[in-house]
C-alpha cells in the first residue's frame, strides 16, 4: 500500500511505494495559484493551473466560495476558499466577481475587496507554503510574500506578450499625450488612432514595473502568435523571462467543459448547438463585447441596424440587457429597431447574458467574430480558426487588435477609436451602423481579401492546437517551467 506524507512544499518530504522510495528532487511540485477575481482574469488562470494538474502536480487555486461554482476539484487540482468581505465593501452576499456587477462603483467595491483577502492568503501560505506562488499581477504585494517565505513568484495579467511589449515601449512617451501616435523602439511599424487614457497607465505601469520583479510572466498564447521577434525584443528590452503556455482554452476537451468556461450559459447549449447546425458554414456573425464591457443603448441601436443591413446570420450576446428579457416595447426600442425581434427571428439568436462562448466559435457555421478584443475572447477565436472584426474599447485592447490585423492579419478594424478607462463607460462617439456593417462584409463575402484572412485565421487554429499537444510549443515551455522550478526547489535540498 503506498503512503505519502507530503508538507511545506518539498521541505519536509517522504514518500514510500510498495517498488522503493521516490527521490524527493522527483516529487510533484506543490504549486499556489490566486487568479483576479475577474472572468478575463480567472478563467484562463484556472485552465493554466489544470495545465500543470494535467501533469501530476499539485495544484490549489486560492479563491471564493462563489467563484468555486464552476471549478472543478480533483486529485490533483483542489481549492481554498476564503471568505469574500461582502459586507466590509457593500456587495450582497454572493457578489464575488466583476463580472457580477454592471456598474463602475460595484466594480470598484469588488476591487476594494480583492486587496482586502491580502491577510488571509498571507496567512494560508505562511502555514503551508508551496513551491512557487502564481499570481495576477494586481497583487503586487505577493511579491513581499515570495521574497519573505524564499518561493518563486511568477506572474499572470491575462496580456499577450505582444501588449505587453508594446505598454513597455509607450511607457517612454509622455503620459499626457493624446491622439494619434506611433509605437517607440518596436518590431513593427504600428501606429494607433488614439493614445491610452492618463489614468489607465497611472494604473498599469506601476503594475507591470513590480511584475517584472518577478521569477517570470506566465502568458496566455503560444510563441508562433506573438511570433519569435516579440519574444526576442522582449528579453532585449526587460531582462525578463517569459513562459507561454496557451491557449489556456484548449486545457477544455469535452462538450461540456467547452459549454461552461466560465460560468452556465443563460441559453439551451442543446438549442444553441441546433441552431447552428441548421447554418451553412461560415454563415454566421458572432458578436461579443465580453463579459464586462457594457454599451450604452444608443451603441447598441447602431450594432444592431448594422445586423440587419448586413444580412448575416448571428448570434448576438447583449449582457447589458441581463435580467430583462420582459421589458416594455418603449425600454426595447431604445436599442433594437422596432419589430427586429420578429423580423429576424429565424435569422439570429439574441442571448441576454453568460453565452458557451467557446462552443460557438468551434461551430462551423461560425464565420467571423465580432469582438472587443479582450485577450481571451481573442485567443478562443484563434484556437477555433475563425477571424476576426475587431472593436476594442479599453486596457490592452487596441493593442490586441493591431496583432490581429496589422501583425497576423487574421481580422479586419470596424473604426473604433475611443480608448476608456474601463468597461463602464459613457460612449462619446459612437461607431455608426456604416462602418460597422462594412467591416462584417469585409470577412464575410466571399472576396479575395476575406478568403485570405479565413485561410491565416485557419492556420493558426492548426497551430494553437498543435502547440499544447505532446511536443508542441507550450506543451514544451511548461515542461521547461516545471524543470526550472524543481531545480529552484531542489537548491534548497542541497
Amino acid at each position: 500500500m503506498a503512503r505519502s506524507n507530503y508538507k511545506v512544499g518539498a521541505r519536509e518530504c517522504c514518500v514510500e511505494l510498495s517498488s522503493g522510495r521516490m527521490d524527493v528532487k522527483d516529487y510533484p511540485l506543490k504549486l499556489y495559484f490566486i487568479p483576479y477575481l475577474a472572468a478575463g482574469h480567472m478563467i484562463p488562470l484556472c485552465d493554466i493551473a489544470q495545465f500543470f494538474a494535467s501533469r501530476g502536480h499539485h495544484v490549489t487555486v486560492i479563491t471564493t466560495p462563489s467563484n468555486t461554482q464552476h471549478l472543478k476539484p480533483s486529485h490533483n487540482f483542489r481549492l481554498h476558499t476564503l471568505q469574500f468581505p461582502s459586507q466590509e465593501v457593500g456587495l450582497h452576499d454572493g457578489i464575488e466577481n466583476a463580472t457580477a456587477v454592471t456598474e463602475k462603483y460595484n466594480s470598484y467595491k469588488i476591487y476594494t475587496a480583492t486587496m482586502l483577502l491580502r491577510q488571509p492568503i498571507e496567512s494560508f501560505l505562511e502555514q503551508d507554503p508551496p513551491d512557487c506562488v502564481v499570481a495576477d499581477f494586481l497583487y503586487p504585494w505577493v511579491h513581499d510574500l515570495a521574497n519573505k517565505l524564499r518561493i518563486p513568484r511568477l506572474v499572470f495579467n491575462g496580456f499577450s506578450l505582444f501588449s505587453i511589449c508594446a505598454m513597455e515601449s509607450v511607457k517612454t512617451l509622455s503620459i499626457h499625450a493624446t491622439g494619434p501616435f506611433a509605437i517607440p523602439d518596436f518590431p513593427h511599424h504600428i501606429t494607433l488612432s488614439s493614445s491610452p487614457p492618463k489614468n489607465a497607465r497611472e494604473f498599469l505601469e506601476p503594475l507591470l514595473a513590480m511584475a517584472l520583479k518577478s521569477d517570470g510572466f506566465i502568458i496566455n498564447n503560444f510563441v508562433e502568435l506573438d511570433g519569435e521577434e516579440y519574444i526576442s525584443h522582449y528579453k532585449r528590452t526587460t531582462g525578463h523571462k517569459a513562459w507561454h503556455l496557451g491557449p489556456a482554452c484548449l486545457a477544455r476537451r469535452t462538450t461540456l467543459e467547452k459549454a461552461e468556461r466560465g460560468a452556465k450559459s443563460v441559453v439551451s447549449v442543446q438549442e444553441c448547438v441546433s441552431w447552428l447546425d441548421s447554418k451553412q458554414v461560415n454563415s454566421v456573425v458572432y458578436i461579443s463585447f465580453g463579459s464586462v464591457c457594457y454599451f450604452p443603448d444608443k451603441q447598441l441601436f447602431e450594432i444592431a441596424c448594422a445586423i440587419e443591413a448586413a444580412g448575416y446570420g448571428f448570434i448576438w450576446v447583449v449582457p447589458e440587457k441581463k435580467g430583462k428579457e420582459e421589458e416594455k416595447e418603449e425600454e426595447k426600442e431604445k436599442w433594437l429597431p422596432k419589430g427586429f425581434e420578429e423580423r429576424n427571428g429565424e435569422k439570429g439568436i439574441i442571448i441576454r447574458g453568460w453565452a458557451p462562448q467557446v462552443l460557438i466559435l468551434n461551430h462551423p457555421a461560425v464565420g467571423a467574430f465580432l469582438t472587443h478584443c479582450g485577450w481571451n475572447s481573442t485567443l478562443e477565436s484563434v484556437a477555433a480558426g475563425v477571424p476576426m472584426i475587431t472593436w476594442p474599447v479599453h486596457s490592452e485592447q487596441f493593442y490586441n487588435e493591431k496583432l490581429i490585423t496589422r501583425v497576423r492579419g487574421i481580422g479586419v478594424e470596424v473604426g473604433a477609436d475611443e480608448w476608456n478607462f474601463s468597461a463602464f463607460f459613457e460612449s462619446k462617439k459612437l461607431v455608426d451602423r456604416a462602418c460597422i456593417e462594412k467591416a462584417m462584409r469585409r470577412i464575410m463575402d466571399g472576396a479575395d481579401e476575406s478568403l485570405l484572412i479565413r485561410r491565416r485565421a485557419k492556420e493558426f487554429g492548426k497551430t494553437a492546437i498543435q502547440a499544447v499537444q505532446e511536443g508542441g510549443s507550450s506543451y514544451n515551455n511548461l515542461t521547461a517551467l516545471i524543470d526550472h522550478l524543481k531545480r529552484l526547489r531542489n537548491s534548497k535540498l542541497e
